[in-house]
């Protein structure tokens, strides 16, 4: 009998099939014993079929089988028959095999957690014995998933002229965004590598080499602290092109998200919408805001500032939102908001709410200092109607802002607003060039420091940098940021502006980046791209929490492989070479 092949998967067997010789391989997911009869579900990365072994017809193959375990790996050959008791749930339930010949390949130890969609390991224990944990559905469908996303992104941009090209992976550290992760030198001692963070510089070299339709599947590595959306390394879709407009940009890509969500979940999207990101803190709070459900903010300063309370009349910001239909919460569920924002991860102090109940009655926790005709004014102002909760927030307008985006996205939850399978897209556009760092006392570039100010706003980059929008643009999908881009600096005295604009002295923009501003002396085309969170883009399209669910080998929390216990120390030898400090004893 030949172990080395198989006839069909475990998957793919049906009434079809019936009566025909089938072998099949796989791990043992159960093992029951009902009666005079013996049944296996055994198992492959397709589907999982029925075994059957008659006790009275074949004594010594259910012999044989009473030392297996979970997780054996064997060998099967026998004849398709139809399945008593048929399993609607599964593709292959109306059969099963009775089973002629069994041969085992590999034996196995207990496993540490059961191999099922609902196991009883715990992240840690299923992140220890990952290729365990692969073999669940959950974790392998995810998986799939991603492969099936990859060949949808490959086929469209090539349909459309894109090259892909790769870019190295050895390449400089450089001083703006999030810290890098380095490699010591052995040829140079003293001497780095950074793992980059974006093939940004390259692939702007590549459009001044002419190749005008870039993109790549890439690896990128970031060190910085983690959350469900980060991982130390990830994989982004990079693009570039070249002779274009932001306009060009925004189409090119919409095109690839619909065409993405008709091929991956064959859902059409119509429109994408756009936003500014002035009206994006406005209205929402957030550069990345849930667009799922309404509930805008409304800014109160005007009719609630002047009066005797004095948390009002001190704040930068007023503002509120209109929870519809909750006017009649209990003191319970309105302290239960209260200590929701009184949260570290929150931060306010506290939370004021009017209620316009049903009478036409506004009940409030200021009512000592505002008559039922100012609230009346701040319920016409909202909009609320009779039944509907006003929630509002005061303080530092950014502040503020943030603190009511974490209460409507807690809002949103409590009313099931943020429906998973339900999908709003934005463009947010118009991003201020450069953001002011209070403790460093100096700007930092808003994406980097390549992205072009908006051409009507060149003529105050020096005199007035804070005004200064950017030619950028970032794609959110239900709150989540998936991908960010901007139309680039091509020409080297803008360039050279935008680098004293940063801090940078003529001789540190040169050691950081003569490269590249190099490269624009010899005729760089005018161009732009963008990139995509890829780990991002599955998570979101699968409505999962993590990054974590579609990577196949991810880090935990503290940026640790538990399976391969790295980061690790190296020993002295390797020390020495690279001609770095030993270690102590």
């Amino acid at each position: 009998m030949k172990t080395s092949l198989r006839t069909h998967t475990c998957g793919e067997l049906n009434a079809q099939h019936i009566n025909e010789k089938v072998t099949l391989c796989g791990w043992i997911q159960k093992i029951r014993k009902l009666g005079g009869m013996t049944f296996i579900d055994l198992r492959d990365r397709y589907g999982i079929t029925q075994l059957a072994f008659n006790n009275d017809t074949d004594p010594d193959l259910c012999k044989q089988i009473e030392r297996f375990g979970r997780e054996w790996v064997i060998t099967v050959s026998g004849t398709v028959t139809e399945r008593y008791s048929k399993n609607k749930n599964i593709p292959t339930g109306d059969i099963e095999i009775l089973v002629s010949e069994i041969e085992v390949l590999n034996e196995s130890l207990v496993p540490p957690f059961t191999i099922e969609d609902d196991s009883d390991g715990g992240d840690e224990l299923r992140m220890k014995y990952r290729y365990l944990d692969l073999r669940r559905n959950v974790v392998k469908n995810n998986l799939l998933f991603r492969h099936q996303l990859g060949i949808a992104i490959r086929n469209y941009m090539n349909h459309i002229g894109f090259v892909e090209i790769e870019t190295p992976f050895l390449v400089n550290s450089t001083p703006e965004g999030a810290r890098d992760f380095v490699v010591p030198s052995r040829l140079n001692h003293g001497e780095f590598y950074a793992l980059p963070q974006s093939p940004q510089t390259f692939k702007q070299l590549l459009m001044a080499a002419g190749f005008d339709r870039y993109f790549q599947i890439v690896k990128c590595f970031r060190d910085e602290d983690l959350r469900s959306d980060r991982q130390p390394e990830f994989t982004q879709i990079d693009c570039e092109m070249s002779f274009i407009s932001q306009e060009d940009i925004l189409n090119t890509f919409e095109g690839l998200i619909k065409y993405i969500f008709q091929t991956t979940k064959n859902i059409e999207i119509t429109d994408i919408e756009r936003i500014t990101y002035a009206d994006a803190m406005k209205f929402y709070g957030s550069d990345k805001p849930d667009a799922r459900f309404d509930m805008r903010f409304v800014e109160l300063n005007n009719v609630l500032q002047h009066k005797e309370f004095k948390v009002f009349n001190d704040a930068e910001l007023v503002v509120g939102i209109v929870a519809k239909g909750c006017a009649d919460y209990s003191r319970k569920q309105l302290d239960e908001l209260t200590n929701f924002v009184k949260r570290p991860q929150v931060g306010a102090t506290g939370l004021v709410y009017v209620q316009c109940q049903a009478d036409g009655h506004f009940k409030s926790s200021v009512d000592k200092f505002y008559e039922q005709a100012d609230l009346q004014v701040v319920a016409k102002q909202c909009d609320a109607k009779e039944g509907d909760l006003i929630l509002i927030m005061a303080g530092k307008k950014e502040k503020a802002q943030k603190q009511l985006c974490e209460l409507r996205l807690e809002m949103g939850n409590r009313l099931g607003l943020r429906k998973a399978g339900e999908y709003k897209i934005l463009w947010v556009i118009d991003f201020p060039l450069l953001e002011w760092d209070d403790e460093t006392e100096r700007f930092y570039a808003k994406h980097h420091p390549f992205t072009a100010p908006k051409p009507e706003h060149e003529a105050i980059l020096e005199s007035d940098p804070a005004a200064v929008n950017a030619n950028a643009y970032d794609l959110v999908i239900n709150g989540t940021e998936i991908g960010g881009g901007s139309i680039r600096i091509h020409n080297k005295e803008l360039q050279k502006r935008m680098f004293k604009v940063l801090g940078f002295s003529d001789e540190e923009a040169q050691k950081q980046f003569g490269f590249l501003m190099n490269a624009f002396q010899y005729g760089a085309p005018p161009h732009g791209g963008i990139a995509f969170g890829f780990d991002r883009m599955c998570s979101v399209l699968c409505n999962s929490d993590s990054i974590r669910d579609f990577i196949a080998f991810p880090k935990n929390n503290a940026a640790r492989d538990m399976m391969l216990n790295a980061p690790t120390r190296i020993s002295d030898l390797q020390l020495k070479e690279l001609g770095l400090p030993l270690n102590e004893n």
